[in-house]
């Protein structure tokens, strides 16, 4: 396998992640909403400081040297994340003025968390 097949994996993930945590900044109310009001503080600290997470994971992913690190990261922040996309799904669902495609929107996206990290973890494993 070439190079550059077997960091498929990293470069996908990284564009991935760059590209939400550039969102966090540009559409924070999106990102806020999901933030579960159980935690402490600001929503948008919590928007803010994920976004700075992800953009610092995507740039780990996307330098070789650093990519081994960036998949056992990227791994640790989905599953991170986890338990705000389960709670975000349980307050879509028990709202009445919800949609039944946004509920269903956001009971299918649970998940695909399964695959984001398998793919990290692929990421840290075939990092040179």
């Amino acid at each position: 396998m070439t190079e550059s097949r077997s960091q498929a994996a990293a470069v996908r993930l990284a564009v991935l992640l760059g590209g939400a945590g550039v969102l966090h900044f540009a559409t924070p109310k999106f990102f806020d909403m999901q933030v579960p009001s159980v935690l402490p503080g600001s929503a948008r600290t919590y928007t803010q400081v994920s976004g700075v997470a992800e953009i610092a994971v995507a740039t780990t992913l996307a330098v070789p040297r650093t990519r081994r690190i960036g998949g056992a990261l990227a791994a640790a922040l989905f599953v991170a994340v986890f338990p705000a996309n389960i709670d975000m799904a349980r307050r879509f669902v028990t709202n009445p003025k919800t949609s039944p495609a946004a509920k269903a929107a956001v009971l299918a996206r649970l998940p695909l968390q399964i695959p984001l990290v398998t793919e990290a973890l692929k990421a840290r494993r075939n990092a040179p």
